[in-house]
């Protein structure tokens, strides 16, 4: 299968035609753990490289695919943990419905990411390695990712992320053994500006949290604005510490700004700083234009904030029609899902992975991540476990288009098709999705 060269530069000159995940810091504990906002805002991180790719082992392995989970049942991003956790559930259940992998049934190791406050990662990441895991899906945060993807690509286990969207990860020395099924920030900052755009915003301020996720989806939200026209000197950007106490400071200088739009990049801290913006008359039920991302647009914010203070907020993430049929299957696994975010991604993470272990006839991890790209692009489409599997078997070069849609995985191991969710808040701070936006075609 022909291989492609990663052209990074050209996702983000697309933004120039529109009609209108973070990579802040080389060290992604300093940014992780709050740092200098001003230091990390003024640091970039390249995009334009060589992706490490894996080679697979002399020695094929015939033993159960154990999946382990990386997953925020706790800390600031448990929220989007049950979706998540729904999709390898049920992606785990489709494949050894359809006979598992190499005749065995896949085995599924749960565990808890935490956040980047504790250390829950790096126990998780211990004791499935100590079980013998070959795949870890996870984690949904890129900081914490951050804090053991060395460990995990060190020991020839694929990490495998349904949720990262930071750039830092494109040229990560990662051993070829770092995939993600979410698209890279690069592709998010082009849907949140045509967002943006589209609804004529002029004069725009940028509010994003200090790590590898804010800093580098807010500076490629500036660039992508003023690609598309906006002068830089009509874009404020500000970066914050997401643990502190109060954000009077940060809202204050984006009311002297006096902008017509105002995006907020950040996590759970979103409540406080919209129920600000409003306490001085720029929230979204004020009037103001204002746009969240993946890491806030949910139904836990509507729930954090006093209704209606969300009236009109609108924001991406990455989401695809997945359709009420999928949508059912996930609830037959947890009934109490009220978001889907990152379950399709899930989902496909393990798909994939197993597809994988099938083409290399392995399920040691160097030989899955040797063949994970190319089962999702370049050969025979088909959009199922158990339509792909005998294709595989039969030595066909596959193309799996998943519950998320195509992949088409790039050299860094990541989709270079990015389809956004178009979400807005109600006055009962209820999100809806109102249609999708697909960048990097």
């Amino acid at each position: 299968m022909a291989k492609r060269t990663l052209v990074r530069a050209a996702a983000v000159l697309g933004a120039a035609s529109l009609a209108l995940a973070g990579c802040s810091s080389d060290s992604g504990d300093e940014s992780a753990s709050g740092g200098d906002g001003a230091a990390a805002s003024a640091t970039t991180v390249t995009t334009d490289c060589t992706p490490e790719e894996a080679t697979a082992g002399t020695t094929p392995s015939t033993a159960p695919l154990k999946i382990g989970t990386l997953l925020p049942d706790t800390g600031s991003l448990s929220f989007l943990g049950p979706p998540m956790v729904a999709g390898t559930q049920l992606g785990v259940n489709d494949v050894n419905a359809a006979g598992g992998v190499l005749g065995q049934p896949v085995q599924l190791i749960p565990g808890d990411s935490g956040d980047t406050t504790t250390d829950t990662a790096n126990s998780t990441v211990d004791r499935e390695l100590a079980a013998g895991t070959q795949v870890i899906v996870g984690a949904a945060s890129s900081s914490v990712s951050l804090k053991v993807i060395d460990k995990v690509a060190s020991a020839g286990v694929v990490m495998f992320s349904p949720a990262n969207t930071s750039d830092q990860f494109v040229c990560y020395a990662d051993k070829g053994q770092y995939f993600r099924t979410a698209p890279t920030d690069v592709l998010q900052a082009q849907a949140v500006s045509q967002l943006i755009s589209d609804d004529g915003g002029q004069r725009v301020s940028v509010l994003a949290l200090n790590d590898p996720y804010g800093t580098g989806l807010a500076d490629n939200i500036v660039k992508n604005l003023a690609d598309a026209g906006i002068p830089e000197d009509q874009i404020q950007k500000i970066i914050y510490d997401p643990n502190a106490q109060s954000f009077n400071s940060e809202i204050d200088q984006v009311k002297d700004f006096a902008p017509d739009a105002v995006a907020v990049v950040g996590f759970e801290e979103s409540a406080k700083i919209i129920t600000r913006m409003h306490e001085v008359g720029i929230g979204p039920s004020d009037g103001m234009k204002v746009y969240g991302v993946d890491g806030n647009m949910g139904n836990a914010l509507g729930e954090a904030v006093a209704p209606p203070l969300l009236d009109g907020m609108q924001g991406t993430t990455p989401l695809t029609d997945v359709g009420p049929a999928f949508q059912d299957r996930l609830k037959g696994i947890n009934g109490a899902l009220i978001d889907f975010n990152y379950a399709g991604e899930s989902y496909d993470a393990v798909v994939v992975s197993a597809l994988a272990a099938e083409a290399a006839k392995s399920t040691a991890g160097r030989d899955i991540a040797a063949n994970i790209n190319n089962v999702t692009e370049g050969g025979t489409p088909c959009t199922s476990y158990q339509e792909c599997l005998p294709l595989v078997q039969a030595g066909t070069d596959i193309d799996y288009n998943g519950v998320t849609g195509k992949l088409d995985f790039s050299d860094a191991g990541e989709p270079s098709i990015g389809s956004y969710g178009k979400m807005k808040f109600g006055a009962d701070n209820k999100l809806t999705t109102d249609g999708y936006i697909v960048v990097g075609e």
